[in-house]
Order: C-alpha cells, then structure tokens, then sequence
C-alpha cells in the first residue's frame, strides 16, 4: 500500500495485517580504532590516559597519554609522556612523544623530546628540544590493556630506542 498516491485528505489507517513487529536490526559494534574520544575544553585531567582509539584533546591534561590516534587541539595545554601512533599537535605540549608519525601544526608549541619514525613541523610551529629516530614503530594499545589485564609498557628510553 502506497500513501503517497492518495489524494489529499484519503489517508487510509493501516489495516491489522499490516502492522508488522520486527525485532530490531543490531548493528556490528565500530572497530576500537574508528572510536573517538574527546576531552572537552573545560576538563582538567591528572592521571595516566588509555585509548585504543582516537583522542583529541582541547581541555588540559597532565600525565601519561597511549592512545592510536592523538590530537591536542588548539588551545589545549598537556604535560607529560605521549605514545601513540600518530600524534598531532596544534596547542601546547612539554614532556616527551614516542610516535610513528608526529605532526606540529602552525599553531603548536612544543619543549621537549620526539621520539618518532616520521616527523612533520610546519611553519610558525616553536619546537624546543631534541627529536630523535625510532627503529621499532609504536604500536596502539591493547584492548586487553584496556580492560587492565595487561600491564603498561616499560618506558621507552634512549637505550631502548636504539
């Protein structure tokens, strides 16, 4: 039965048979990596971050971030450790990131230390501090570590990085 090819004002009510109950479709869940996480620009977070996803950042962070996917966006201030595969910073970071792929954007300000197997500074970007070359890429984090089965990583140092 077609509504649209009544005349105006014929509008039929459904018919009995044809009310039809059908159990709803479930969708399959996104892939860990294809979830994105925010922390808005009124949050101020101290602690130790976790995200087999992606993360943008716009509020405040202290501490150590592992992430897939990381974007300290523009106006956000993060203090700490960064491991992640890709790592994009358009506001401000001081500590140290281990990543395969780093990118400063024209807006970011960084003092510290990249560990990285491909780095990217765009012009009017201030970067202070030293960056070195990684031989073994980054891998994102586990799920299993998500759910705190796995212990974190040892800290990648200078020894360690080759």
């Amino acid at each position: 039965m077609n509504y649209f090819s009544q005349p105006k004002g014929a509008v039929k009510p459904a018919d009995k048979a044809d009310i039809r109950f059908e159990a709803p479709v479930m969708q399959p869940q996104a892939k860990v990596a294809e979830v994105l996480s925010t922390f808005g620009p009124g949050m101020m977070i101290t602690g130790n971050i976790v995200c087999a996803g992606g993360l943008q950042i716009f509020g405040r962070v202290t501490g150590e971030i592992h992430a897939a996917q990381l974007v300290i966006c523009e106006g956000a201030k993060v203090e700490g450790k960064i491991v992640a595969q890709d790592t994009v910073v358009q506001g401000e970071f001081k500590g140290t990131i281990h990543g395969n792929s780093v990118k400063l954007q024209g807006t970011a300000i960084v003092d510290g230390e990249i560990y990285n197997r491909s780095l990217t500074i765009e012009q009017n970007a201030q970067f202070e501090g030293v960056a070195r070359r990684l031989d073994r890429p980054v891998d994102a984090p586990s799920v299993d570590r998500l759910k705190g089965e796995a212990p974190m990583q040892p800290a990648l140092t200078p020894e360690t990085v080759g």
